[in-house]
């Protein structure tokens, strides 16, 4: 009830950040390709191909997924995906569709949600996801000078 003045107060617990979207793929946009690296990924469109991400990955209602591994740290599926799924956590909503594998630690569903195939609960889940490694830009060359359009030409002196 009563403090000395030259006592902190106790402050709380910040919570852990929240995974958060910083890339979209949006409706109407079909991408054929795999996706990899990290961060918050929404797919609204259609994807085709393996996805590899450490991060959230959210297929959104009008999203459509084929692949044979998706792996992320989070999945959250409220549209389409056909192809197994590694995550520490797996949810799929009431308008969700999965038809392959799940392998995950935490899995919820909504009621509605469709999965046709099988689930594997393990005690922690390894999704073998290495960061990603920027490539060094290439200095242009003369070869690749010539063969880029409308690219200024500089004098060398």
């Amino acid at each position: 009830m009563f403090r000395r003045r030259d006592e902190p107060t106790p402050q709380p617990e910040q919570p852990a950040p929240t995974e958060r979207i910083t890339s979209v793929l949006g409706t109407g946009v079909i991408w054929n390709g795999d996706l990899s690296g990290s961060g918050g990924v929404r797919i609204e469109g259609a994807f085709e191909g393996d996805i590899a991400l450490r991060g959230l990955l959210v297929v959104g209602e009008t999203g459509r997924v084929t692949c044979e591994k998706l792996r992320a740290n989070v999945v959250i599926v409220a549209g389409a995906v056909r192809g197994d799924i590694t995550a520490e956590k797996v949810e799929i909503r009431a308008t969700g569709r999965v038809w392959g594998n799940v392998v995950t630690a935490a899995f919820a569903t909504e009621e509605g949600a469709f999965l046709r195939g099988q689930i594997r609960m393990e005690d922690k889940v390894d999704i073998d996801v290495r960061p990603a490694i920027e490539r060094p830009v290439q200095p242009a060359t003369e070869d690749t000078k010539e063969s880029m359009p409308d690219s200024p030409q500089i004098a060398e002196s």
